[in-house]
């Protein structure tokens, strides 16, 4: 049975947001990526009927992290994040730009990929896919993808910041091309969902994967 995955655009840059559950009607729910607006997010839980059982960060850049302490602090529920990228949410505002709302936090659970985590019944395998940040993870269940900002639809993760390199993410987005089916189900940090399939046949940024090689 699919996974039921409802998006959410939060904080100041629109950042996607997933409520993700094993299926429509389900009481517990993982949440990927809280950018902001954590008691909106709440009340809009509460319509859907279901309880925020633990909380999944892809990456510690601010847009993906405003609001994660609310959440959980708010919810009771853990939060599991890449542990190269833990200072980002410890000590939050120093990384944040000035006059953006989010609290620091203490993550309860440090990923660096490979590892398999159970939150709200849905199993997911957490995987290394660092070149947008250095420690960034991507979570996969059921067929579903959260790439956070290493794969949008036409484009990819910017290289441009610190810790960041077009090498390394390149070869991240190869790994999850030879690991997953095309029909797998892209849901990116920002922008609509699409598949792997798609995006290695037409994406601009990703001539390179579809070159012959020699």
């Amino acid at each position: 049975m699919p996974l039921a995955v409802d998006r959410y655009e939060l904080g100041p840059l629109q950042t996607n947001c997933y409520v993700v559950r094993s299926e429509r009607g389900a009481t517990e729910c993982a949440v990927v990526d809280p950018g902001g607006d954590a008691a909106g997010l709440r009340l809009e839980l509460a319509r859907l009927g279901t309880a925020c059982a633990g909380i999944l960060v892809t990456h510690g850049h601010f847009d993906h992290l405003g609001g994660v302490a609310d959440l959980a602090e708010g919810t009771g529920a853990e939060v599991w994040m890449p542990e190269g990228e833990r200072e980002r949410l410890e000590r939050y505002p120093e990384f944040a730009p000035v006059g953006v709302p989010g609290r620091p936090h203490a993550p309860e659970h440090l990923l660096g990929g490979g590892e398999t985590i159970e939150v709200a019944g849905i199993s997911f395998e957490c995987l290394a896919v660092p070149g947008h940040s250095p420690a960034h993870v991507a979570f996969h269940a059921a067929g579903e993808l959260f790439s956070g900002d290493l794969l949008f639809a036409g484009s990819v993760g910017r290289v441009d910041l610190p810790g960041a390199d077009w090498d390394t993410l390149l070869a991240s987005v190869r790994m999850l091309a030879e690991r997953f089916p095309p029909e797998t189900v892209v849901h990116p940090g920002h922008g609509p969902e699409t598949t792997l399939g798609v995006e290695l046949a037409r994406n601009p940024f990703l001539a390179e994967l579809r070159a012959p090689q020699s």
